[in-house]
C-alpha cells in the first residue's frame, strides 16, 4: 500500500485529499499544511515510486503503469482508512490523477482543486515528451528532468518550486524514471476525453499567469465546463502552491468551505 500520512481535526468531518505530480511527493504540500489542517481533516499520499512508497513491493513495480492503476493505488488507501467522500487536491500530473479518481469513483470526490492543472499537451509540450521518449534510455533521467523543469518553470521566481521538484525527483531510479514517462502515451487520449466529460463537479483551477506550457488549454476546457473555475495567480509559474501559497491556500480554502 503507499505511504500515506494523516492530519486529524478535532472536529472538522471534512477531508482534503492531496495528490502530488510526477517525480514529487507529498513535500510539496508543505506549505498548505498549517493553515488547511486548521479547517480540514488531511490525506497526503505518495503514489508509487515517490517519496516514502519508494519501497512498494515487486509485484507492484512489475505491474504496467497506467493512469487507472496508479489512480487505484490511491483508491486503496481511500479502502483502507475508510475515508467520507473528499475534497481531491491534485498539482502538476496530480491533477490527471485525481480527475481520474473522479471518473472511475464519482461518489467519492465531493470537489476538486486543481492546480497548475495539465489539461492538454500543447505542441511545446509534446516536442518535449517526444525528446524525453528518444533519449529515455540513454540519458541519466536528471539530465531529463532537469531540462523539463526549466522548460516548465524557466524564470527566477520559479526557482524553489523547481529546486523542490529536482530534489524530490533525485529520489527516484532510472527505471521507475520510464516506468512513469511511459505513462505519456495515455495523456492525449485521456485528457481529450475528460475535455469532452463534464461530470458536473464543482472544480477550482488556480493557475499562474506564467504557467507558459498549460495555462491556455484551462482558459478553454472552463468555457464547456460549467461547474469549473479559473483563478489566475499574477507573477507565478506553474507550481502556484509553492510560489504563491497564502493566496493559493486562500483561494482553496475559500472554495473548499463554499462546497460543504
Amino acid at each position: 500500500m503507499l505511504y500515506y500520512k494523516i492530519f486529524s481535526h478535532p472536529t472538522s468531518t471534512e477531508w482534503v485529499v492531496f495528490i502530488h505530480g510526477a517525480g514529487g511527493s507529498s513535500a510539496v504540500w508543505f506549505k498548505q499544511l498549517k493553515d488547511f489542517s486548521e479547517k480540514f481533516n488531511l490525506l497526503l499520499i505518495d503514489l508509487r515510486g515517490h517519496g516514502r512508497s519508494a519501497d512498494l513491493s515487486q509485484a507492484i513495480y512489475n505491474e504496467d503503469y497506467t493512469f487507472e492503476s496508479v489512480t487505484s493505488d490511491v483508491i486503496e488507501v481511500l479502502d483502507h482508512l475508510q475515508t467520507p467522500p473528499a475534497h481531491f487536491m491534485g498539482v502538476s500530473l496530480g491533477t490527471i490523477i485525481v480527475r481520474q479518481l473522479a471518473e472511475l469513483e464519482r461518489h467519492r470526490v465531493k470537489s476538486l482543486v486543481l492546480a497548475g492543472a495539465v489539461t492538454r499537451l500543447t505542441v511545446k509540450s509534446r516536442i518535449l515528451v517526444n525528446l524525453g521518449n528518444a533519449f529515455k534510455r540513454v540519458i541519466p533521467y536528471m539530465w531529463l528532468y532537469k531540462l523539463f523543469a526549466f522548460v516548465i518553470m524557466p524564470r527566477k521566481q520559479h526557482a524553489e518550486s523547481r529546486n523542490l521538484f529536482i530534489r524530490e525527483a533525485q529520489k527516484l531510479c532510472q527505471k521507475e524514471f520510464i516506468r512513469w514517462f511511459r505513462l505519456t502515451k495515455d495523456i492525449n487520449p485521456l485528457l481529450r476525453y475528460f475535455k469532452e466529460s463534464d461530470l458536473g463537479i464543482p472544480t477550482l483551477y488556480v493557475m499562474g499567469d506564467q504557467d507558459i506550457m498549460f495555462l491556455e488549454p484551462v482558459k478553454k476546457i472552463i468555457k464547456t465546463h460549467k461547474s469549473s473555475v479559473l483563478n489566475i495567480l499574477k507573477k507565478c509559474g506553474h507550481v502556484v502552491n509553492v510560489e504563491r501559497p497564502i493566496e493559493f491556500n486562500q483561494l482553496s480554502i475559500a472554495f473548499l468551505q463554499n462546497q460543504t
